[in-house]
């Protein structure tokens, strides 16, 4: 049975949500021992242990031109001591276009069929892959475990099914036959989709492999090689998913080097170098805004960017305002802010917020968000980990001058203990109230754990000012609560028409951080936070282009 065969189910599957939208995954999310194995997650946290202090040797890429790694853990603020070998751009780029040229032939079933393969491969790791995730970016053990593990895995699958689906759009081959009176004109006529290259995805520090794989997986599937560069912070996670992803495709016969890794230093990055390597022809990128611009306007290259970009809430009417703070209050929390679909701006009509039993006022509605968010912090068994720990010193350090922004500061950042790790880096939210007129303040992505309580004329300028946000700097979500559908359906035209996405009153165990695949795509294309969506047909059709050929049928 061919590799194909044997995942043909899953793909049809995929593929079938694809359209449908309707929720569907094929790797599941809770770390359950019934799913995974009795001793899956004790396993997993063991082989992480055993990985510190060494080299990563499970790469099959040979011949090392040196070793080198900088992770340090934001729960231990220790290095992780792990090293992985290092090679030159050049060495990189010769290596890859070899690759390419024998990987671009391999058929589209057999391509499918090895990628679906790695990731049942990596699901046998998702916890080792969890514990590389938390200790090195900060992010809570459930975060780590679902977003590095089966949520990625669903969107690596999700790329893997739209490449397989506009690959085989079109017929291979045709007879075309004109009707010419006395005669018919035949030609054969046959296309190819033919890959553009090497493909380099750079990775960020936050989300190593929820961030990467859609582009590593989109671009191998549509034929291309990939180099893939990791944050210097955080190397580990992806890194797992390199190594077996090469292992596949030697146990196939195929060139290890089709998909490497590229690992860099902070103090000696070659992402620069990579990119602008004539022979690099696609690139995806995740951060921040300025490096995403550049590599935007790198010529002869397909670029896919997520970048940065500023978050609303509009809070007009609610049935609950209690449940509405609760909800907005972990958003706040998860992952201490370091989400980029985290809300920032909460735009509050300065009369304050409808309810059933009257209106809440400004001041009322900004002391249940408080509230909220201290009942979370403090609570020893929920806080801990859904804060997390801060990956970025610097976010830190953003979080403590937010506290001297011009406003009233209704909350301000602290430390608390997390039971398992005492040196972990944390920062509670601050929040910090800000006139509407003050644009300057909120016009611009504050990452972390910091939230603005924007007082607004009135429901409309709310509405005006987060798509003013959106059009002129970005955004990636945005949440809106109000009970009017006249209100709501201006909210819903007037963000599209901003190409952001809203989720609308939502209360219970679902968040505006959260994006899910095959159904949720994530970033649109359409505002200054990105010029790509996982995963729309343009995200992998792209990656190739059709190329025809014809020829007069021999009577």
């Amino acid at each position: 049975m061919s590799l194909f065969q044997k995942h043909q189910t899953t793909l049809t599957e995929a593929i079938n949500a694809l359209h449908s939208r309707t929720f569907y995954a094929a790797f599941p999310e809770h770390p359950a021992p019934a799913v995974y194995g009795e001793t899956a997650d004790a396993d997993g946290q063991a082989r992480f242990k055993a990985m510190l202090g060494k080299k990563f040797e499970e790469l099959r890429q040979s011949g090392a031109e040196g070793w080198a790694g900088q992770e340090e853990s934001p729960y231990l603020q220790e290095s992780l001591n792990v090293s992985y070998p290092t090679f030159s751009t050049s060495t990189l780029i010769n290596r890859s276009s070899a690759a390419f040229h024998t990987w671009r032939k391999t058929s589209i079933n057999d391509r499918a069929g090895i990628l679906t393969e790695s990731l049942e491969r990596v699901k046998k790791r998702f916890f080792e892959v969890a514990y590389a995730t938390m200790h090195t970016t900060g992010q809570g053990y459930m975060m780590a475990f679902q977003a590095s593990g089966p949520h990625a895995a669903d969107r690596a699958l999700e790329a893997i099914a739209a490449g397989y689906e506009e690959l085989n759009r079109f017929p291979a081959k045709a007879v075309w036959d004109k009707p010419m009176g006395k005669f018919n004109i035949q030609l054969n006529k046959e296309w190819r989709a033919v890959p553009k290259g090497i493909s380099l995805v750079i990775g960020c520090s936050t989300f190593p492999t929820w961030n990467s794989v859609t582009g590593i997986y989109g671009s191998l599937m549509t034929g291309n090689s990939v180099i893939v560069k990791p944050h210097p912070g955080a190397i580990l996670p992806i890194a797992i998913f390199v190594a077996e992803m090469q292992n596949v495709l030697a146990e196939n016969n195929l060139d290890p080097n089709t998909c490497q890794l590229a690992v860099d230093t902070f103090d000696k990055m070659i992402t620069k170098e990579l990119a602008e390597h004539p022979d690099v022809k696609l690139i995806d990128f995740t951060g921040n805004s300025a490096f995403g611009s550049y590599l935007e306007t790198l010529p002869g290259k397909t670029v896919f960017t997520e970048k940065t970009g500023v978050n609303s809430v509009i809070l007009d009417s609610v049935e609950d305002i209690d449940k509405t703070a609760a909800n907005l209050a972990f958003s706040v929390n998860l992952y201490s802010g370091q989400m980029c679909t985290a809300p920032q701006n909460f735009y509050v009509p300065q009369a304050g917020i409808k309810t059933p039993t009257g209106t809440v006022s400004f001041d009322e509605f900004a002391e249940k968000f408080v509230a909220q968010i201290n009942g979370l912090v403090d609570n020893p068994k929920a806080g801990p980990f859904v804060l997390g720990a801060v990956q970025n010193k610097k976010t830190k350090e953003r979080v403590t001058d937010a506290e001297k922004l011009p406003g009233k500061v209704w909350l301000i950042s602290r430390s608390f203990e997390n039971p398992m790790f005492k040196k972990a880096r944390v920062a509670t939210p601050v929040v910090v109230e800000v006139d509407s007129s003050k644009k300057e303040i909120f016009s611009k992505e504050l990452f972390g754990p910091i939230a603005l309580l924007i007082k607004t004329k009135n429901t409309d300028e709310s509405i005006a000012l987060a798509k003013e946000m959106a059009l002129a700097h970005g955004a990636i979500s945005c949440g809106a609560y109000t009970t009017d559908a006249a209100v709501k359906e201006k909210i819903a035209d007037e963000m599209a028409l901003a190409a952001t996405p809203v989720s609308f009153n939502l209360t219970g165990g679902i968040y505006m951080n959260q994006n899910a695949a095959f159904s949720d795509f994530h970033v649109t294309g359409g505002n200054p936070s990105g010029n790509a969506s996982f995963t729309n047909p343009e995200y992998v059709t792209k990656r190739f282009t059709w190329v025809g050929h014809r020829e007069p049928v021999k009577v």
